[in-house]
């Protein structure tokens, strides 16, 4: 278990290392290569159904919320 444990964290400090890099990488690049470096799509991510559900169910939330706001403070001018 501790074997197990240890090697997770040696892994997430590899990973970390590498992002550090990269981070660094981009910070001396020039403008036009940072813009063209940054504006490269990103795949999208599989997510699985209750995840999406989840998400879907927030987003509707964040409608509903935001109507109730802007009810309110319509209201509230009268």
């Amino acid at each position: 278990m501790n074997d197990r444990h240890h090697r997770s964290a040696i892994q997430e400090q590899d990973v970390q290392a590498r992002e550090r890099a990269e981070d660094e990488l981009i910070m001396d690049l020039e403008r036009d290569q940072f813009v063209a470096e940054t504006s490269r799509s990103v795949a999208r991510a599989a997510l699985n159904a209750r995840t999406t559900t989840a998400l879907w169910a927030l987003r509707v939330f964040v409608v509903l919320v935001s109507l109730m706001v802007i009810y309110t403070f319509i209201t509230q001018l009268g």
